[in-house]
């Protein structure tokens, strides 16, 4: 495939702040964080990438002094061996090793939530939260799971504990929910608002708002060394680079307009980072496939074509596959990071809407939202078929399974490091 650079524009902005002090003390905790990193990947068997350095993933305590040591035009590259070593199958955190395994629906047009039982496939509970829940988002400590009730302008708590929801919380346009790698802030994206809005992670005080150059910031995910989060704006079809520590966005990535694409043109959606921390993959339904996102200059490098409506991004246990649901073609597509394109395609018989979801703590199942037709889709991800559907209320959207593995939520329906 024949690789271009296409252009970025910056807004500019001010440079980042803090003391010395805090980044010394910040250096130290990522010192002893990479080493417990660095035993559990060794104990998963993992091997080493041909030309990657055999480094743990770099500490969210060290995001700062990451940030610090960043060049101006990008990202400092980081050499990783795979930012989701923590999310291999057993790795539960002690955190969440003794909750019950379930699934997570936020139904957006009937406002309700229902459980799963991932065993049996059976509803085991369900009740009703604010208006339009969007998605069902782990916290950064993996202590609460929040229900986003965008229209309600709420966050509504469950116990991943017992199941059940606690008090709603006021928050302004809670359409999704992130978490700065260093667990420090709560990511809210207002995206009727076009804010990006920094939080108390806990208690969700408004702490900093930015204001977006874009309409519809709704997904995101981010740089290995945690400073820089990519965001995607889906009414006018851009991605935005936000440096967390200054609060501020740094560049705005336009994408191209591709032939055959709709007339509104693009429509980015999901965002995951590669396990070798080096590529973003942009999910845009509108073209019908992923933009590949240079990690370091921010450069759109190429597109992939994946199907009508590419929509939600999940990336496979082992690290090899990424998971993309094709809600307008009703299908999944299964892209392989070493080869960057797709190796197979998994449909749904008689069509359907797979829309937003994740893979079981195992990764043996893909659980995905079927956003207009009331159901839940759960695909065999050995034999590559769709193994069950179960119906639930009107609108299903952004469903969490849970627990999974990981050491911290940095988000979204449930993206871990």
């Amino acid at each position: 495939m024949q690789r271009r650079t296409l252009p970025v524009s910056s807004p500019g902005g001010r440079g980042l702040t803090g003391d010395a002090s805090r980044v010394a003390a910040r250096v130290l905790l990522a010192a002893s964080a990479l080493l417990l990193t660095a035993t559990m990947s060794a104990c998963a068997g993992e091997g080493t990438r041909p030309g990657v350095a055999a480094t743990a993933v770099p500490a969210p305590s060290s995001t700062l002094a990451e940030a610090r040591s960043a060049p101006r035009g990008g990202a400092r590259k980081v050499a990783v061996r795979d930012v989701y070593a923590n999310d291999r199958p057993g790795m539960l955190s002690p955190v969440v090793a003794s909750f019950p395994s379930l699934v997570y629906v936020p139904n957006s047009e009937s406002g309700t939530v229902t459980v799963i039982d991932p065993k049996t496939y059976k509803v085991v509970r369900h009740f009703t939260v604010g208006r339009r829940p969007q998605h069902v988002v782990p916290s950064w400590d993996l202590k609460t799971l929040w229900v986003n009730n965008n229209d309600g302008d709420t966050l509504t708590p469950i116990d991943p504990a017992t199941g059940k929801p606690g008090r709603p919380i006021p928050v302004e346009d809670p359409y999704n929910l992130y978490f700065t790698p260093d667990g420090t802030s709560a990511l809210v994206m207002a995206e009727r608002l076009n804010r990006l809005d920094f939080r108390d992670p806990h208690t969700f005080k408004l702490r900093d708002s930015v204001k977006m150059p874009c309409r519809g910031v709704n997904h995101a995910d981010f740089t290995a060394d945690g400073a820089t989060m990519l965001a995607s704006c889906e009414f006018s079809g851009h991605l935005v680079v936000v440096d967390l520590a200054g609060r501020k966005v740094r560049k705005v990535v336009p994408l191209p307009h591709r032939h055959g694409m709709a007339r509104h043109g693009n429509m980015p959606q999901d965002v995951k980072l590669s396990p070798d921390g080096e590529t973003f993959y942009v999910a845009d339904m509108a073209a019908g496939g992923l933009w590949l996102v240079d990690a370091g200059s921010f450069a759109v490098r190429d597109f992939v074509r994946t199907g009508a409506g590419a929509h939600g991004l999940y990336v496979s246990r082992d690290s090899k596959r990424l998971y993309v649901s094709n809600r307008g073609a009703g299908s999944v597509s299964v892209v392989s990071f070493a080869r960057q394109r797709p190796v197979d395609t998994w449909r749904i018989p008689g069509g359907g809407s797979p829309d937003m979801g994740g893979v079981s703590a195992d990764g043996r199942r893909l659980w995905l939202a079927g956003r207009y037709h009331g159901v839940v889709y759960v695909f065999d991800t050995r034999k590559g078929r769709l193994a069950r559907t179960i119906r639930v209320d009107a609108g299903p959207h952004g469903l969490a399974v849970y627990p999974q593995p990981g050491l911290h939520s940095l988000g979204h329906t449930g993206v871990f490091r």
